[in-house]
């Protein structure tokens, strides 16, 4: 997430506050260590129960927000709220049967999170995934710890998470600082880069639109439903025949849409061998020139999300510089990664308003960023595909032009939508 938010907040603000994202890296580091260490010793300093009643209250707002249909992230908030009633009536209630509960959930969680790490890393085999493998090993023995009842006998559940996250964070941070400073992006930028960031970020030029065709919308025969699959892989129509959908990016003049020079074999049989990501993979790419003539000789797209926010210099620079390679790899530079590097250069450095930590409030308090980098984190520990793209731009589209009402007025417009809808409800059983 911190990785997503400096770049929408772009190299000015990184040239202001990047050293201190490594004073905060190491707070981070010490606060999860302690918390750690007090959940282990069994005397608890953490302040459980009323850790407890925030989340749920937190859970009851999300849920009440979604309810309304006032919420732009309508499941997201409702999944997000049941789960946060969950595990705060468990911390509340404070008994041993809702202690393993706890550890049950946190477990199980981390469990399914390192075997996707590992799968994904092992078939794919993008760069890096060595190190993912690892990770996720990790992640695994971080399950086994929650599972097993030593030494508190799930006592410290809840708080050895939260330490454990906040000092895996830390090193994040620790980590993306070293990272950021060795490319230099952290140092002050010139003034030509300024002029970039700020000169075309306007709300009055043609908008960016990202097209999406998803696996099953764009699948030539009746395709044969697996729920979250077609959603996010591909679909499988009834001849047996692979779609794994389509994305691209129209801005004005602009057209990125990328396409292997030669149709893939996407049979079953040789699917598993094209979804590895190294060289020997990459194949001729082209590149189709404009929206209408991509639609006419296929179809319409599925689906279209608007950007009226968004840096056109920085997205025209990199497309001349994405269009010098005619390279197409199936997980590594395929459509969907295209669009996405493609939306990553128009927002960056958009968020940048005050200058100051004012900016980084206003973000994450946007829960539809928490919804992007973790789509981000999977889309690059996996691949990007349509579907993957589709709910990032959906998420990005929200943070870029959030709406135009603030929580209070978005909470009381909710609460008077609900009586009205009840009043309905007892007048029509009259």
């Amino acid at each position: 997430m911190i990785q997503l938010l400096l770049l929408l907040l772009g190299p000015r603000f990184a040239s202001r506050h990047l050293s201190k994202l490594l004073a905060f890296g190491f707070l981070w580091l010490a606060i999860g260590v302690f918390v750690v260490f007090d959940a282990l010793d069994g005397a608890l300093w953490f302040p459980l129960h009323s850790f407890g009643i925030l989340l749920l209250i937190e859970g009851v707002v999300a849920i009440i927000l979604a309810h309304s249909g006032l919420s732009l992230q309508t499941r997201f908030r409702y999944v997000k709220g049941a789960i946060g009633v969950l595990i705060g009536v468990l911390v509340i209630t404070r008994h041993s049967y809702s202690d393993f509960a706890l550890a049950m959930l946190f477990g199980a969680g981390f469990a399914l999170e390192g075997l996707l790490l590992i799968a994904a890393a092992w078939v794919v085999r993008y760069r890096h995934w060595r190190s993912t493998i690892a990770l996720g090993v990790f992640t695994l023995v971080l399950a086994v710890i929650f599972f097993q009842p030593y030494p508190t006998h799930y006592h410290g559940t809840v708080p050895y998470c939260i330490g454990m996250w906040l000092a895996t964070s830390g090193v994040r941070m620790i980590w993306l600082y070293r990272r950021q400073r060795k490319s230099g992006y952290g140092r002050e930028p010139n003034l030509d880069t300024l002029r970039d960031t700020v000169g075309e970020v306007a709300t009055d030029m043609q908008p960016m639109v990202v097209h999406v065709w998803t696996p099953v919308g764009s699948s030539k025969n009746a395709a044969l439903r697996r729920p979250v699959i077609d959603r996010y892989i591909a679909a499988v129509d009834v001849k047996g025949v692979i779609s794994t959908g389509h994305a691209s990016l129209e801005a004005g003049s602009l057209y990125l849409s990328l396409y292997p020079a030669v149709e893939i074999d996407r049979s079953p049989d040789e699917f598993g061998r094209l979804l590895r990501a190294d060289s020997s993979n990459d194949v001729r790419g082209r590149y189709l020139p404009n929206y209408p003539e991509e639609a006419a000789a296929w179809c319409e797209s599925t689906m279209k999300i608007a950007f009226r926010r968004y840096n056109a210099m920085r997205l025209r620079d990199f497309e001349q510089r994405y269009k010098s390679k005619e390279i197409y790899n199936l997980t590594n530079r395929n459509c969907s990664s295209t669009v996405a590097e493609a939306i990553d250069a128009a927002l960056e450095g958009t968020e940048y308003r005050t200058g100051d930590w004012r900016d980084v409030v206003r973000l994450i308090m946007l829960p539809e960023l928490w919804i992007a980098a973790q789509l981000r984190h999977r889309a690059q520990t996996m691949a990007w595909t349509p579907g993957l793209v589709l709910d990032y731009a959906r998420a990005l589209r929200v943070v870029s032009q959030p709406p135009a009402i603030g929580w209070i007025a978005l909470a009381a417009l909710a609460w008077r939508q609900s009586r009205r809808a009840r009043r309905t409800h007892e007048s029509e059983s009259i």
